[in-house]
């Protein structure tokens, strides 16, 4: 089993993407976990990495467009997509009210690509800004 030449080019976008976001991301303090939510903000970082490490993992063992093929033949593999991408419009709609229109369109497309290993990201990289707006800070 070997990582496909469709596979290399996807993860070198999600890189690409990751770095990106990371050097543009000015605004949070990424790598400081202090206080009283920086275990949480921790844990999310470790989220992260093992759920990367996983898929990219799986990517190596298994084709992905052949795997949602023989998935989105049966009802709960078609049940679990809709319920997948309804979250990721969420997320996407968490991102418009804590950036704005502009952040959230920049974002869009590589939530709908890559789903929830760029909602993490997302969620890593703005943590500070999150947990204050959420609790009006």
């Amino acid at each position: 089993m070997r990582l496909g030449k469709s596979g290399l080019i996807l993860w070198g976008l999600y890189f690409a993407f990751a770095l990106f976001a990371l050097i543009t991301n000015t605004r949070e303090t990424t790598f400081q976990f202090s206080g009283t939510l920086g275990g949480v903000k921790a844990i999310v970082w470790l989220a992260l990495i093992a759920f990367l490490a996983y898929s990219v993992y799986c990517s190596y063992r298994e084709n992905f467009f052949r795997s949602v093929r023989s998935i989105a033949t049966m009802h709960w593999g078609r049940q679990i997509g809709t319920d997948l991408y309804l979250g990721l419009f969420i997320a996407i709609f968490i991102i418009f009210l804590n950036d704005g229109a502009l952040v959230a369109l920049i974002w869009l497309v590589p939530i709908l690509i890559y789903a929830n290993l760029v909602v993490l990201l997302y969620l890593a990289l703005n943590f500070d800004s999150i947990v204050t707006k959420l609790l009006g800070l």
